[in-house]
């Protein structure tokens, strides 16, 4: 524990000077509280363990940002970082306090970790939404829009400023969102690849009783429905026709075929996951299809 804090210290106290003139302080791990509600995931993953061995070798080079929360401080970014310092017995981070309200942190916080190279639907699902919430209600206060963290959004919708910061459609963000009304078995589902995530969204559309019946129909069946069996699925429970046989029997059904696409070139299969199979590029392709005629008439 010693070495790995001495190194720290020594890379930090070489970056920053003794006397903090960036506005560095050094807090305490123990002072240190997750951001609320946080979406992304910290895995102890290889990624993780490369973190940890840079810092264990360089210190923490990038102080996490913090903000003041009761007698705590609230992680905005630096999640990670943070996991990595406990796990090497580091006690103390450099961090830099920020004077940000609940939406300000929200925002901040989402747009430090959405550029990550890999990030779960799940995680981009409830991030979207948070900071979606958060931009609306910035939007609301006009005298706050121009803040420290810059936003104003005079003349735009919040999710047109969303979509174009984030390089997404906005009907594809309203997608990522649709994932937060997933239970937790089918967001899992969503996050392994095991459900497509075109067929997630329209699954996003069942109530959680429905839910929970559909998945205990997948662990049974080890059936995924297709995108054209979860719209069935979606349009029965909008009709408040779904109940556990409606279930079986929708998923039991095999598509036919000859309604099935049969141009699955391995020029189209470099656009999808290796691990995608036919079917479940099909189902895509379907949904897209879907969208383009919708959009087009």
């Amino acid at each position: 524990m010693g070495i790995a804090n001495n190194i720290k210290l020594s890379s930090f106290d070489s970056l920053f000077g003794n006397d903090n003139p960036n506005g560095i302080t050094e807090i305490s791990v123990l002072a240190l509280i997750d951001f609320k509600n946080h979406p992304f995931k910290v895995k102890n993953d290889e990624k993780m363990a490369d973190m940890i061995e840079s810092i264990k070798e360089y210190g923490v080079l990038t102080p996490i940002i913090v903000r003041h929360k009761d007698n705590n401080y609230e992680v905005i970014s630096g999640h990670r970082r943070k996991f990595a310092c406990k796990q090497l017995g580091i006690t103390k981070i450099p961090s830099i306090i920020k004077d940000l309200n609940d939406d300000e942190a929200t925002i901040l916080m989402i747009d430090s970790n959405i550029q990550r190279e890999e990030i779960l639907p799940s995680e981009k699902a409830f991030a979207y939404k948070m900071k979606l919430e958060a931009m609306k209600r910035q939007a609301g206060r006009p005298k706050n829009n121009c803040t420290q963290v810059g936003y104003n959004y005079e003349g735009k919708k919040s999710v047109e400023i969303l979509a174009e910061e984030t390089g997404e459609s906005r009907n594809q963000i309203q997608r990522f969102i649709r994932l937060t009304n997933l239970n937790k078995d089918l967001l899992e589902m969503a996050d392994t690849k095991k459900i497509p995530f075109n067929t997630a969204v329209e699954l996003s559309y069942l109530r959680e009783n429905e839910q929970q019946l559909l998945h205990n129909s997948i662990s049974e069946c080890g059936i995924i429905p297709s995108i054209k069996q979860a719209t069935q699925l979606k349009a029965l429970s909008k009709e408040e026709k779904l109940d556990e046989n409606k279930i079986n029997e929708v998923i039991s059904k095999k598509t036919s075929v000859s309604k099935k696409i049969s141009f699955i070139s391995d020029n189209l299969k470099n656009y999808f996951p290796k691990e995608y199979t036919i079917e479940q590029m099909e189902d895509v392709i379907y949904k897209l299809l879907e969208d383009w005629a919708k959009n087009n008439k």
